[in-house]
């Protein structure tokens, strides 16, 4: 949620979340500097000025604040697709719609870096990435659940919807590794935006992507 958007909440609801969003930044910082394993959760708590009390109010572990940037799109691509309405397309390009309007949704000043930063991170702590695992698998199941709810799949009987999941799961984290790497001018949801289309756009090709050997020279 951008600076603006939190001025309009109630005092105590800004509180919060300038509260979370502090914990969110300074722990990305840190954890850069200093190493995840090496940054204790006390240390955090300090640099923010709160008790750990209130950490876990706000987040589960240090992965969980850690992850909190791209777990926030991930919530929002389920309310996306919670109220989704079913069209004439297929459920491939709903889930690519569905992951476009959250990153949408995303605040453009200030998500881009944490969600880029945390990403990198992720990728060099074991730890993160396990957390994650289990995250991206809650995450698909609660999708299956609204698939079946809204649009009448059941993954009980058909594969093809933990299929098509898994696929736009992996474009997303493919477009994601692009991005993140890119040039800092490019750190935007609206570059995100075009690499997630690029990714699942691949899709197809990749599928039918002949296993030929190489010819010799």
């Amino acid at each position: 949620m951008s600076d603006v958007a939190i001025d309009r909440l109630p005092l105590r609801e800004r509180k919060k979340l300038r509260i979370r969003q502090a914990l969110v930044d300074t722990a990305l910082e840190l954890f850069a500097e200093r190493g995840f394993d090496h940054t204790t959760l006390d240390e955090l708590c300090d640099a923010v000025d709160v008790s750990k009390r209130t950490f876990f109010r706000n987040f589960a572990s240090k992965e969980d604040v850690a992850m909190a940037p791209l777990r926030d799109l991930w919530a929002a691509f389920l309310e996306d697709l919670a109220s989704r309405e079913s069209g004439t397309g297929s459920l491939f390009r709903t889930l690519r719609d569905s992951l476009l309007t959250a990153v949408d949704r995303m605040p453009a000043d200030g998500w881009p870096a944490r969600a880029a930063r945390s990403h990198r991170l992720a990728q060099s702590t074991p730890s993160m990435a396990a957390n994650n695992l289990q995250f991206c698998d809650r995450t698909v199941r609660e999708a299956l659940v609204i698939l079946r709810d809204r649009f009448g799949t059941d993954s009980s009987t058909d594969q093809r919807p933990r299929l098509a999941l898994d696929i736009a799961v992996a474009a997303f984290h493919r477009a994601l590794d692009t991005w993140s790497t890119g040039r800092p001018g490019e750190l935007d949801t609206a570059t995100l935006a075009a690499r997630i289309r690029d990714s699942f756009a691949a899709v197809p090709d990749a599928l039918t992507l002949a296993a030929v050997p190489p010819v010799d020279r």
